[in-house]
């Protein structure tokens, strides 16, 4: 049975490389001319982003027109991208498309002042002052339409509030009569032109909801038989690529790898015997309404009352013009553009012997598929971008897909399991090396391991010479847990320079990976450890790639066994302080790490009783200060209390004794403002010192 299945995969692949070659044609008599009206397309090239370069080419006899047929969105594009080319001795005399006006311009040509949307109430009020009858049960009323208005009125068991239309007509007699327009009620137009009129805007309402089909008409006119080439671009579907890796079974095989491209054809007519290919890249392209007819708003000018022309002159131009060179000849404009190509036979399908003969080979896969598809495309790059140039010619019906082969080869591969700290559990993945010489375009890609699904995925763009990290599956076997430990070492290098110590420290992280495989097959484990910019590696491991976000490191672990990655790394942490901020704690810090050199305990000394000097200086000052706001505090006490004594028998004795007081107070003060005054000398030559040791220091101490 798993042979049987093995075969079928093997024959489908085959296949659907036979269905991209077109079927043989019958010989064309020469010089016959291709059917009248029909311009086949030639070769298309699809992009990614959305728009494809189609070719058309045909040869005509005569004055003739040809014909391709678009969508509006797909004419929109030919028409700011057109080029039209008689090769011969014609020309061509005209390019023309079936206009479509917007629908809210059609509906402005209608007597009938209605819109896209019109309700049963829009259209009665667009009757107004036409002739109508209303019929409700059996009777019938003939009148000319005066007004439509909404009603509110009790309708049903629930006697819910309901709105009905009202219809308000004047007789032929003269008579106003209003209708209730309920499901019952009809009104028919009396006028027949009027009722053209309203299948005339009904018409054009379900115009726009019509096939969306532009033909687009070519016209030539000239003598002989000759070839017409027309090109453009278009929009179309984004074709995708998409991968399968063959993994061998023999250890030494590389994997084969084939890449496929699914193509859609959305555009008017079939692909037949076209010349395909396949651009990875999206070159600038925009949308453009070009096909729609366009209106603007005019403004509105009074004709004038009186009109007089006095004839005038017009200057001469300084210098001639140079007269404008001739044109290339046409054979220089468009050469090289109606190359020809050769025609493929269609591969028949194997008959039922040689299937059931593939069911028994047990060949390797991926050489059986090498021998049933040879590559289908070659491949070059075009500009910023790469092309996938399909060697046989293809053919897909309009509005039909294709899964077409472009490129098949064996490419080297490791097999390993991937594993970071973002992942839940580790992941069967390959380490491809794009040693194809061709650049692989982003796709999804499935995985043939033992001649059997192993998994799938999706690859970003590889360029020739990238290696690239793919996983398709989880990988149970293998467990990995992870030990941290993260440690400061003492200071390794202080520097101090004009007035600023910088101490430098480094910290230290050590990561331990333990894996454990179950498997009774090795594995090869890469660890993606994070890539941090400010950290680096430690003696030791180094890791076999690094990317943007990792550092991959590779572990071998043997068959139901375990192995450990320890991956040790280091930063710098730098402290800057000012020196005259130094305190007896950093002094203490750095003798308790044994970084105390004699220079520096000299040095800092000098700052320290500098310092101290200030600092005795600054108490001093403190001390003045505080007696001098409390001899003013208490100064004012005792003139308030000055104050009260008036008319009181103490007052004069007193008055005598808050006199003395003040008056020793205020010696206190002279002397007090004359000790700060030069307490504040001290200070300000104390802390110039300060500045001067500080300037004089510099040192540059590494441990």
């Amino acid at each position: 049975m798993r042979n049987f299945i093995i075969a079928v995969v093997i024959l489908s692949f085959a296949v659907l490389a036979s269905a991209q070659q077109a079927p043989p044609s019958p010989p064309a008599t020469a010089g016959a001319p291709a059917t009248p009206g029909r311009l086949p397309v030639k070769r298309v090239v699809l992009y990614k982003n959305g728009v494809g370069y189609f070719e058309h080419s045909t040869r005509v006899r005569g004055t003739q027109d040809l014909n391709i047929d678009f969508t509006s969105a797909q004419l929109n594009d030919v028409l700011k991208s057109l080029t039209v080319v008689d090769l011969g001795e014609g020309r061509i005399t005209g390019v023309r498309f079936n206009s479509v006006a917007p629908l809210s311009e059609r509906l402005k040509t209608m007597r009938l002042p209605l819109g896209d949307d019109a309700s049963r109430k829009d259209l009665l009020e667009a009757l107004r002052g036409t002739r109508v009858e209303v019929r409700s049960g059996p009777a019938a009323t003939a009148g000319k339409v005066l007004s439509v208005e909404i009603v509110k009125r009790f309708a049903g068991k629930a006697e819910q509030m309901e709105e009905v239309p009202q219809v308000t007509l004047v007789t032929d007699a003269g008579e106003v009569r209003s209708f209730e327009l309920w499901p019952g009620t009809s009104v028919r137009m009396v006028d027949r032109e009027l009722a053209d009129e309203v299948n005339r805007y009904l018409n054009l309402i379900g115009s726009a909801r019509a096939v969306d089909l532009r033909r687009l008409t070519i016209s030539a006119a000239g003598t002989g038989e000759r070839e017409i080439f027309v090109s453009y671009i278009s929009e179309v579907p984004v074709w995708k690529s998409t991968y399968r890796i063959l993994l061998d079974a023999k250890a030494a095989a590389k994997p084969l790898l084939q890449g496929w491209a699914v193509v859609d054809n959305t555009v008017g007519e079939d692909w037949k015997d076209v010349q395909l290919s396949l651009v990875a890249g999206a070159p600038q392209s925009f949308v453009q309404n070009i096909s729609q007819p366009m209106y603007i708003r005019r403004p509105e000018v009074p004709l004038p009352q009186s009109a007089m022309l006095t004839p005038q002159t017009h200057e001469a131009a300084v210098m001639p013009m140079a007269a404008p060179e001739p044109p290339a000849p046409m054979a220089e404009v468009v050469g090289g553009l109606g190359g020809g190509h050769s025609e493929s036979g269609a591969a028949p399908s194997p008959p039922p012997g040689q299937r059931k003969a593939a069911e028994s080979q047990r060949l390797d896969l991926a050489e059986r598929l090498l021998k049933a598809q040879r590559v289908e495309a070659e491949a070059k790059a075009v500009g910023d971008f790469f092309e996938y140039n399909l060697k046989e010619k293809v053919t897909i019906g309009k509005n039909q897909s294709a899964l077409v082969p472009i490129l098949q080869g064996r490419i080297d591969a490791d097999k390993v399991t991937l594993w970071n700290e973002d992942s839940d559990q580790a992941l069967r993945a390959l380490w491809l090396h794009n040693t194809s010489g061709l650049t692989l375009d982003a796709g999804s890609f499935n995985i043939i391991d033992d001649e059997t699904f192993a998994g799938e995925g999706m690859l970003d763009a590889v360029r020739p010479g990238e290696k690239r990290l793919i996983s398709y599956a989880a990988d149970p076997a293998v467990r990995i847990h992870v030990d941290e430990l993260s440690i400061e070492k003492p200071f390794s290098r202080i520097r101090v320079i004009k007035g600023t110590m910088l101490m430098t420290k480094e910290e230290r992280e050590t990561k331990t990976y333990k894996i454990s495989n179950s498997d009774t097959a090795p594995r090869d484990v890469i660890i993606e450890h994070p890539a941090r910019p400010e950290w680096k590696l430690a003696e030791g491991v180094k890791p076999e790639e690094t990317s943007a976000s990792f550092l991959r490191f590779r572990v071998k672990v043997e068959p139901q066994k375990s192995a450990q990655l320890v991956v040790e790394e280091y930063h710098p942490l730098s402290t800057r302080v000012e020196l005259s901020n130094l305190s007896s704690e950093y002094i203490d810090l750095f003798t308790e790490q044994n970084r105390m050199t004699p220079a520096m305990e000299k040095a800092f000394k000098r700052v320290l009783d500098q310092k101290a000097v200030i600092e005795g200086l600054d108490a001093q000052l403190n001390s003045r200060q505080q007696e001098v706001d409390s001899i003013s505090s208490d100064q004012a006490r005792i003139r308030e209390n000055m104050k009260a004594l008036k008319g009181s028998p103490e007052e004069k004795t007193l008055l005598q004794r808050y006199t003395r007081q003040l008056d020793e107070q205020e010696d206190r003060l002279t002397a007090l403002r004359s000790q700060i005054a030069d307490l504040k000398g001290k200070r300000l030559q104390a802390s110039q010192q300060l500045d001067q040791i500080l300037a004089e220091i510099s040192l540059d101490e590494s441990f």
